[in-house]
């Protein structure tokens, strides 16, 4: 019943272009405009007989869903989008709600086959699930940024692990229409792995809308209207010399990757990231690539395109930045930045003439003559036999009249047209954003901020530390980068990165751990940060990066009250006192914004100031003390002038990297589980590549520095040979 319906959808679609008309040179390839220099006399005679032999002989050209094989079976498909967050009013999705809604509907009226998975965290998100039914299901296991855009490169990773038979990568306001599942079915009955494009035609207006069932199509007025007239509609209003650089992206499930390489972060939906894509694919030449722009299939509402414009022409609107970052990745990475743009070389064009879909040669159709010897390499499966009548079945008149109309078409929507990118030379980035503003979007509702700090030789453990975080939903970090490199880096990454402008220069990358003059330099940085912090009215919890979470400590350091500082010990004894001297680790600290901890970190800042040490011993002996004459306990300091109590945290809930040997277990973070780690510390170890070879084996690692994401569950790579 279902193939029944599908059939009939086709051949009412493809039953109003029989006739000679307006829109018939929509479904064209463009490359045929070449032909439009030759007379038509011309035509009637060799080149003619030139153009059906080699377009029927290179490609194997398919015509129509009815040519063997088992059409009751459709094969899976899964379609792919990163919706933008909206809100509702009323029960009901605003404008731009509204605008994704219809999108999605018209994706699952293709068949009940089709399944949408959208990307994004926000609730809107899953409430337009909850709306449109079972087959839409929200993932939020990928990578976003701290504004919570989606990374294109874990999207497009991600979906690239479906089960489908066929992927659909999509923008989340593209409305589809029928014919483009007849485009994948003709695709799928390809003998060889392949990557469907198809660039996206505006319309000014698009009156109609699916009722809620998705069955049907209704007009503005509510009457019904069918896909055949939908269809008619969109070809004689869409704009062919307006095409958005969106890209409709498919492929099927094979035995070949996409391309090669890796791609870049990219951010979704902000720009280039379609183009590069395309243009690695056709420059790896795994794939057959096969253009379906000119199917008009996947239109695109101009008052979107429009509306997006607006929302990023502001300089600091995140747009705007983000827009500029995914220039820059497009510029610097690939084969367009090494010099290679592909022009396209091999490809298919699917198209529609006369009701009939044909696979053309996108570039060879008249070159190459009629040879019996000359193989084709395009090959057909599920009972498909290669035939030359199944071209010749198309008059010679009607396709000089398709090729005649051509004529009409510009170049905008073409396969080629998508690869023209202006790239300029690699920008410096930044961000709008100073730390006061961070502070203001960044901090949860107690108005406090976790703190990192990190130079080019931490980054990756950086990253590490960034990715538990997002995985523990810990939204509430800032990075201060200490030099130019981790800025950029950090920006890259999507981080809410800001730049000290006192830094220490002169950084060492392998050079810099505990007990050198580098480690001394740069840890006062800390301390005088999260004073800053703590005088705008935040309280901080700092992190060194070199410190797993396996939980979030927050809510446990909420527990203590103001006027009390609490902090990790570095004592190693496991019995004793953990507050001796010198044991008070600076790398892992919570203060609260009130006056006593503000007035005893201004003297912890300048004692550090003009000591020859690193801040850490200047925390312990000014807060509890040369010496530690300032104890209370074994595990207490109260600071005299400031009523300031100091609380060493339990080194079984906080561990340091030297207590009980935790780094050494077979399985460290079981047996961190089993004595109730709330984090770990990875110091007491001499030397960066030491530190990270320690945390990288031990598990307790959560970033692919190859890939430039975040490990997730759906994806775990062997990392050990990235710090070898």
């Amino acid at each position: 019943m279902l193939a029944k319906q599908r059939a009939t959808l086709g051949a009412s679609a493809g039953g109003k272009l029989r006739k000679r008309s307006h829109f018939i040179s929509s479904f064209i390839g463009v490359r045929i405009i070449r032909l439009l220099d030759l007379k038509v006399s011309a035509l009637r005679r060799e080149s003619l007989i030139f153009l059906f032999g080699s377009l029927a002989f290179t490609v194997g050209l398919y015509s129509g869903l009815k040519s063997g094989g088992n059409e009751d079976v459709f094969p899976s498909l899964t379609i792919f989008a990163a919706p933008r967050p909206f809100s509702f009013s009323g029960g009901r999705p605003d404008s731009a709600g509204r605008c994704q809604e219809l999108a999605v509907r018209s994706w699952l009226a293709l068949a009940p086959e089709v399944s949408v998975v959208l990307f994004g965290k926000d609730s809107s998100l899953f409430d337009l699930a909850r709306i449109l039914g079972p087959r839409v299901t929200v993932d939020s296991d990928i990578d976003f940024t701290f504004v919570g855009t989606p990374f294109f490169h874990c999207l497009l990773a991600k979906s690239q692990k479906s089960s489908s038979t066929i992927s659909v990568v999509i923008d989340p306001e593209t409305i589809l229409l029928p014919n483009i599942l007849t485009a994948l079915h003709c695709a799928y009955k390809l003998d060889r792995d392949w990557f469907l494009v198809s660039s996206m035609p505006s319309i000014s207006k698009f009156p109609f809308r699916i009722v809620d069932t998705g069955k049907h199509w209704l007009k503005e007025d509510g009457a019904s209207i069918g896909i055949a007239k939908i269809q008619e509609y969109v070809i004689k209003e869409m704009k062919w010399n307006h095409c958005s650089k969106k890209l409709l992206m498919a492929w099927n499930t094979g035995e070949v990757p996409l391309y090669a390489g890796i791609i870049p972060p990219f951010l979704q939906g902000r720009g280039f990231h379609d183009s590069w894509v395309l243009n690695e694919v056709l420059s790896s030449e795994f794939r057959l690539v096969i253009d379906a722009s000119y199917l008009a299939s996947a239109i695109y509402p101009e008052y979107l395109s429009n509306h997006f414009k607006r929302t990023i022409s502001s300089d600091t609107s995140p747009r705007n930045w983000e827009v500029r970052r995914n220039h820059h990745l497009a510029a610097s990475y690939g084969s367009i930045y090494s010099g290679q743009q592909s022009i396209p070389t091999t490809h298919l064009k699917l198209i529609e003439c006369f009701g009939k879909l044909v696979f053309i040669d996108g570039l060879r159709m008249i070159n190459l003559r009629l040879n019996k010897s000359n193989g084709h390499h395009f090959g057909l499966k599920h009972g498909m036999p290669f035939f030359l009548g199944r071209f010749l079945h198309l008059q010679k008149q009607e396709l000089i009249h398709c090729i005649e109309d051509i004529n009409i078409l510009g170049t905008q929507c073409s396969l080629e047209h998508a690869l023209e990118i202006a790239y300029t030379k690699p920008l410096t980035l930044s961000n709008p954003f100073d730390l006061e503003s961070f502070l203001h979007i960044i901090a949860d509702k107690d108005k406090t901020v976790v703190l990192a700090i990190a130079g080019e030789n931490y980054r990756d453990m950086l990253m590490s530390w960034v990715c538990r975080l997002r995985y523990l939903a810990v939204s509430n970090f800032i990075v201060c980068a200490l030099d130019t490199e981790t800025y950029q880096f950090a920006l890259l990454m999507g981080l809410p990165v800001f730049m000290d402008p006192h830094a220490p220069s002169n950084i060492s990358f392998n050079d810099c751990h505990f007990g050198t003059d580098c480690f001394q330099r740069v840890t006062k940085v800390k301390s005088r940060l999260v004073l800053q912090i703590l005088k705008l009215g935040y309280n901080v919890l700092l992190s060194d990066v070199d410190v797993y979470w396996f939980i979030n400590p927050l809510v446990y350091l909420h527990s203590f009250g103001p006027a009390i500082l609490v902090s990790q010990s570095d004592e190693y004894n496991e019995t004793g006192p953990i507050n001796l001297p010198r044991r008070l680790n600076s790398g892992f600290y919570f203060s609260r914004s009130d006056p006593a901890t503000i007035a005893a970190m201004e003297m912890v800042v300048e004692h550090a100031s003009v000591s020859p040490l690193s801040e850490q011993p200047s925390f312990y002996d000014v807060l509890c003390g040369e010496g530690g004459v300032n104890r209370v306990d074994d595990n207490h300091c109260v600071e005299p002038h400031t009523n300031l109590t100091i609380h060493f945290l339990d080194r079984n809930l906080f561990p340091n990297g030297a207590y009980k040997g935790l780094w050494g277990k077979l399985n460290v973070a079981s047996s961190c589980k089993e004595l109730g780690c709330i984090i770990l510390h990875n110091n007491w170890i001499s030397g960066r590549k030491r530190k990270l070879e320690r945390q990288v084996n031990s598990g307790l690692w959560e970033y692919d520095p190859a890939l430039r994401m975040c490990l997730h569950s759906w994806h775990r790579t062997s990392l050990t040979s990235h710090f070898l």
